[in-house]
């Protein structure tokens, strides 16, 4: 599939908060803040569960991929946003538009996928754990993983080629601080129903229906805790899964509000703060509640610090 269309300019302007530059000011240094704690808490995430043997599970493998997926996803778009807001020129190239439209539909899509993985393997966990080593095997990890990846491309490449082909005719400011693509698609001057039907399914497919198992999956395992004989264990496996579960609404609420609401020509300032909600401050969170606050992550990160300092 070629990306080509008639459209004249070569580039896209990105309107952003151009017209709040109060709120431009504010948002570099929290956006920057937010950007680095994710690039640090997930690179160390990784660190550790590569580092450590004891981390070797399909848990610990599925948190690895959702640090790949948080740093990949929020470098497609956060870089140029901080140019951006320090920045009166704010324009990207169409091909650098259709590129960063790809990839964070692909790694967005692929996070939505595996917060259903990893649901269903914490459902394993703790409502089969005798039968859970047999269940969740090494190869299933990879395959679930492995599939997550490839399809989403192919359905983030599917949807950038449809979307770009359009003809634009000379429009070129989105508005949005990022080729988001219900802000491109916006400026296309020709029908659009079905480009938009395309997205609806997928959206679909990518959202209410993963959140629906992701919810059953978490109900099963709140009925196991319920019979859990130990109070202590069962308010440390309440404690964890209502921050896990927690996460997960703030992120698909998000996305669902962005993606399944009634289409509008206008652009509003809420839908770029929803973006930021679930685009910037859920990868930032997701270290914190996955990992940093788990006991074995914190021992491993000891023992792994420990050691590189007795090396030297």
């Amino acid at each position: 599939m070629e990306l080509v269309n008639k459209t004249e300019f070569s580039e896209f302007f990105l309107k952003g908060f151009s017209g709040y530059p109060a709120l431009e000011r504010l948002l570099f240094p929290l956006c920057l803040a937010m950007y680095l704690v994710t690039l640090l808490g997930n690179t160390a995430i990784i660190a550790v569960s590569v580092l450590d043997v004891h981390l070797h599970t399909p848990m610990y493998f599925f948190l690895g991929n959702l640090s790949i997926l948080d740093i990949c996803y929020t470098s497609t778009f956060v870089p140029l946003m901080l140019v951006h807001l320090l920045s009166t020129w704010k324009t990207i190239s169409f091909i650098g538009c259709a590129i960063q439209m790809c990839l964070s539909l692909s790694t967005g899509s692929t996070e939505c996928l595996l917060l259903t993985i990893m649901a269903y393997d914490r459902y394993l966990a703790i409502c089969w754990p005798l039968r859970y080593p047999v269940l969740m095997s090494h190869r299933l990890c990879l395959l679930l993983a492995g599939a997550a990846w490839v399809l989403c491309l192919f359905k983030s490449v599917t949807e950038t080629v449809i979307v770009m082909r359009l003809p634009f005719c000379g429009h070129h400011v989105v508005s949005h601080f990022t080729c988001e693509i219900l802000a491109v698609l916006k400026l296309a001057c020709s029908d659009t129903s079905v480009s938009e039907v395309f997205l609806l399914v997928g959206s679909i497919l990518l959202l209410p229906v993963p959140l629906a198992l992701i919810c059953l999956s978490y109900m099963l395992i709140l009925a196991t805790i319920l019979r859990m004989p130990s109070a202590a264990g069962r308010r440390r496996a309440f404690s964890t899964c209502s921050a896990h579960l927690a996460v997960v609404l703030l992120f698909y609420g998000t996305i669902i509000f962005m993606y399944m609401k009634p289409k509008s020509k206008e652009a509003r300032v809420s839908d770029e703060v929803f973006t930021v909600l679930y685009a910037v401050v859920t990868p930032m969170l997701n270290p914190v509640i996955y990992s940093l606050r788990n006991k074995e992550v914190k021992e491993a990160a000891r023992k792994v610090w420990g050691r590189r300092w007795t090396s030297k």
